[in-house]
């Protein structure tokens, strides 16, 4: 019993290892994106707007088979790690950037004229007055997706990577025993459950 567990727990490395990856790149790149969304630049808001509308119209999984099995029809091989990494970055990017611009688009327009007043320029707006408020209301659809994200990380084991699920999975087909899937759930729970505290903490901080 020890062993599968120790079995199971090496697959939740993989888990949180995807998901610190993940959130490190996709939250700056979804600020950034979203200022591409907002902008008076025709072309870079409608290339964005392209973009999100892909990546977030299509299923992660079929997303996860192209990167790791189609681009190597063009001569590109990468690791299962490194195409579920870049899968990932490249679709939460996208919800992210959607969900960065709603905040943006939702603050007052009179934040802008006081701005203005103030004889600030755009960069300067954005950066002190826009994007401090925007993060805070969209904490919320953040964390949301921040949960989903755990359970996507299920995905990769399409691929042949031994994360908690695929783990879990084959010592069910070993044993014909359930209990790893009850170990597994209370993992993914687990995990679920820490995020939830970390946002939470973070809505109070910010509203203090």
């Amino acid at each position: 019993m020890n062993e599968n567990i120790i079995f199971i727990l090496e697959g939740m490395k993989l888990t949180i290892n995807l998901y610190i990856i993940t959130m490190l790149f996709s939250l700056p790149l979804g600020i950034i994106f979203s200022l591409g969304r907002v902008s008076k630049s025709s072309l870079l808001n409608n290339s964005i707007q392209i973009y999100t509308w892909i990546f977030r119209g299509t299923p992660l999984l079929l997303q996860l088979f192209f990167v790791y099995y189609g681009l190597p029809v063009f001569g590109v091989t990468l690791s299962p790690f490194t195409a579920a990494s870049i899968t990932f970055i490249v679709n939460y990017t996208a919800y992210f950037c959607e969900i960065f611009r709603g905040s943006i688009l939702g603050i007052d327009q009179g934040q802008y004229e006081a701005a203005k007043v103030l004889g600030m320029n755009y960069y300067q707006t954005m950066k002190r007055i826009i994007l401090p408020q925007a993060l805070v209301t969209a904490l919320s659809p953040l964390s949301n997706e921040a949960i989903t994200l755990i359970k996507d990380t299920s995905l990769v084991s399409a691929i042949g990577m031994a994360e908690i699920l695929r783990n879990s999975k084959e010592i069910v087909t070993r044993d014909f025993s359930i209990t790893p899937f009850i170990i597994c759930a209370i993992l993914y729970l687990l995990l679920s459950t820490v995020v939830v505290i970390f946002f939470k903490k973070m809505e109070k901080k910010v509203m203090i």
